[in-house]
């Protein structure tokens, strides 16, 4: 891949200076497109250059934005999430504890998910796949996860003790995903495993916490 490529792809992540209104416009352009092919037919539907032509870019634009297909859909799985937030944002979460309001939150994010699975399974297999070089969009995903639970929480000074529960908590949902779409876990499961992890909360309170 040429440098500038490399480059190229750099400016959009956070990281680096804000993309102009049409660079920005460019690239949801993108996003887009990646989710409908991807909603349509998983991993294996999302082709470059159907992307391109689908988004309505040069596919050397394309590939200045996102070097691989993997690149590319770890960076809608951000995305997607990032929409996400804004609901759950609408509507929080009503449970009476933080570790009853973080488990809603993430089967909300999950049946979301559920509602389409080649777009799920197409996300979850290239945060799979991601290697070194996809580290910046990956790290995107983790925060906006991360972000997502502690809203949740309610919490905007967490303790390290209470960010090494959020870790493990995200480490399960993503695990979750993984078993419920390979078939080897029900929702009923998932249900459990993320509601008895997310009980790491409780045990991270700061004491004389209320």
């Amino acid at each position: 891949m040429p440098a500038e490529s490399k480059v190229e792809a750099s400016t959009v992540r956070p990281s680096s200076s804000p993309l102009t209104e049409r660079q920005e416009a460019r690239r949801r352009r993108i996003l887009h497109a990646s989710a409908q092919l991807a909603s349509r037919g998983g991993f294996d539907a999302v082709q470059m250059r159907e992307v391109a032509e689908s988004s309505q870019v040069a596919l050397g634009t394309l590939y200045r934005y996102f070097p691989s297909k993997v690149h590319l859909l770890v960076a809608t799985m951000q995305d997607q999430l990032e929409h996400m937030h804004g609901t759950l944002r609408k509507k929080p979460p009503a449970g009476d504890t933080a570790a009853e309001r973080v488990a809603e939150t993430l089967m909300r994010a999950f049946r979301a998910l559920q509602r389409e699975p080649h777009l799920a399974d197409a996300m979850v297999r290239a945060l799979t796949f991601a290697d070194r070089s996809v580290s910046p969009e990956v790290d995107q995903v983790s925060r906006q996860t991360t972000a997502i639970i502690l809203d949740a929480m309610g919490l905007e000074h967490p303790t390290p003790e209470q960010l090494s529960a959020v870790r493990v908590i995200e480490h399960t949902w993503h695990s979750a995903l993984i078993t419920w779409l390979s078939g080897r876990a029900s929702i009923a499961q998932v249900k459990i495993d993320i509601e008895t992890v997310c009980r790491l909360i409780d045990l991270t309170e700061p004491a004389g916490h209320p």
